[in-house]
């Protein structure tokens, strides 16, 4: 991994996106000092991605869900129920 300093960066920062994409990570240094990782990110295959519903049909949430327990709350935190 090579590093460059924050000026070669920006006036060559297509190029040095590119070859991190391609794979070649850069550490950009200022004085000398690693300041950052550009790293190429890789995103999930289709089937992989994360979404909403895939248990849809499977669980059941009860219609008092956002009252269950709330005596026990209230009682245990000193309030009036």
């Amino acid at each position: 991994m090579h590093t460059v300093n924050i000026h070669e960066a920006k006036t060559h920062l297509s190029r040095l996106v590119e070859q991190a994409a391609a794979g070649e990570p850069f550490v950009i240094a200022k004085a000398g000092k690693p300041l950052v990782k550009v790293i190429a990110l890789t995103a999930p295959e289709a089937g992989q991605q994360k979404r909403l519903g895939f248990l849809a049909g499977q669980i059941a949430v009860p219609d008092d869900f956002d009252h269950m327990g709330g005596e026990d709350i209230e009682r245990l935190f000193g309030g009036e129920a």
